[in-house]
Parts: C-alpha cells; structure tokens; sequence
C-alpha cells in the first residue's frame, strides 16, 4: 500500500496535470498520464505523478506493452514531493536520468520549489528560469511553468503562462511536426498492408 498523501500533494498534483493536459489539448501527438506504471527496466517500474509523452506513431520513444503498460521512457516525468524528497531528487532521479529520460520537474512542496532538469548526454543538469521567472522547456516547445505561480496555485498565472508558451512559433511549428509525423506513420502502415 503506498503511503498516505496529504491535502497539498493533491492539490499541487491536480494542478500539474491541469497544466500538462491543457498542454496536450493544444499539441496534438503528445499524452498526459497521471500515476501510471512506466517500465523503464527489469528492476525499475516507477510510477510517476504525471508523464507526457510523445505517442509513439509520433516518434516518441515510449511503447505500449502487449498487457497496457508504458514500457520505456517518457520524454518528461513529474513528481511532487513533500516527504519523498531526498528520494525523488536523488536515486528516483539517477533512475530516470539512466532510462533517457529528457526531462525531469519536481515540485519539492517542502522547499517551497520547483526543480527542473534537462537530459544532457546521458546526465540530467538542472535548468534555471530564464530572466522573466518561467522555465521554458527544451524538449516541448511551448510548455512554459512560472514555477511561483505553481507553489502559489495560482491557477489563473499558471495558464497565462502556458497561453503565451502555446501562441509562440516554435509550438505551433512543434505541433506541426507531429501531426506530419503521424501522417507520414499512417501513410507507411497503409503501405505495409
């Protein structure tokens, strides 16, 4: 049984996914997935608090299991940490940085504080906000967090943020792309048959 979650670990978890899955609504070819088993490995099947993928016929790198598990990993992984923190900055994430995946946020509720890492050559180096406060990420053009207005569940702030990050040309150019993606997959699976 897994332990007991308090009141702000569920609010700071419903408000990441309502950020990623806004995000989803708006990139067509990516999913959210909240608490869902990932197998990375033989001796590793975390379940994180929330993951977006790139769907495979999309070019993403997770799969689908023959009995629906995620198997791989996902280009992003969240977790929020209250008393799981020395865990999910250091040997969760040594875990997920080994299985390729790109990027890493945790909200550490204790520390008041959003972490975010970036999947360089195989090690995970943390990633600051740019100058205006907002983390931008490298991997989903257009997913942009003002990690205060996270901590602060502001939720209004919190989709301000990711409009912006969603009318920028690299979003729109990134959604492209995986719409052409998926085209170009259905166009080779009718091909194959």
């Amino acid at each position: 049984m897994s332990a007991a979650l308090r009141r702000p670990h569920g609010r700071s978890s419903g408000l990441l996914l309502h950020w990623l899955v806004a995000y989803e609504g708006e990139t067509p070819g990516v999913e959210v997935y909240d608490n869902t088993t990932t197998i990375l490995g033989e001796d590793s099947e975390p379940q994180p608090d929330a993951c977006l993928i790139i769907q495979p016929e999309c070019g993403g790198q997770m799969r689908v299991t023959e009995d629906d598990y995620l198997h791989g990993a996902p280009e992003l992984v969240c977790e929020v940490a209250s008393s799981t923190e020395s865990y999910d900055l250091h040997s969760k994430k040594r875990d997920y940085e080994r299985a390729g995946v790109r990027e890493y946020l945790v909200i550490a509720l204790r520390q008041q504080a959003v972490f975010w890492f970036v999947n360089r050559d195989g090690k995970f180096a943390e990633k600051r906000p740019d100058a205006d406060g907002i983390f931008h990420s490298e991997f989903f053009p257009g997913l942009w967090l003002d990690p205060a207005a996270l901590i602060q569940r502001d939720v209004r702030r919190l989709q301000a943020v990711l409009r912006m990050g969603l009318a920028t040309p690299e979003h729109i150019d990134f959604a492209a792309q995986l719409t052409a993606g998926r085209a170009a997959g259905a166009g080779d699976n009718a091909t194959a048959s």
